[in-house]
């Protein structure tokens, strides 16, 4: 079996990859961590840069659990590659971090966390940032 991390390089990504790996090591599952964003020209903040990928991976492999990390910049939105990545691995749960919006930054901004409860088909852990 395998647990799937939506991580973002922001506290409630963090939260997320550290309950993944904790639930990984409680369950003997593999572990799939994923910063997917669609790409473009412009500076995307939900992209884990090479410093932040290289700080996953040490502990990802401090963890002693068998893992993966993927990154995605291809075109997709997040919602779409983990809904992909769902149904490739026949992933047993998705863990995604979530933080505190006031209702008019959710209106405007849309909710993320919303969009991937709505449409994946795993069950989903939601966890707060610390």
């Amino acid at each position: 079996m395998t647990i799937l991390v939506a991580y973002v390089p922001r506290p409630e990504g963090q939260a997320a990859l550290e309950k993944g790996i904790e639930l990984a090591k409680e369950r003997n599952e593999f572990l799939i961590v994923v910063n997917a964003t669609p790409g473009g020209t412009g500076e995307d903040p939900s992209r884990a840069d090479a410093q932040d990928v290289e700080r996953i991976e040490k502990l990802l492999s401090d963890s002693d659990i068998e893992f993966e990390f993927k990154q995605f910049v291809r075109g997709k939105n997040a919602v779409e590659e983990l809904d992909d990545l769902v149904a490739a691995q026949d992933a047993s749960m998705l863990v995604i971090g979530l933080r505190k919006r006031t209702a008019v930054g959710k209106l405007i901004m849309g909710s993320m966390a919303q969009e991937i409860l709505m449409s994946i088909s795993c069950p989903i852990l939601a966890v707060k940032a610390h």
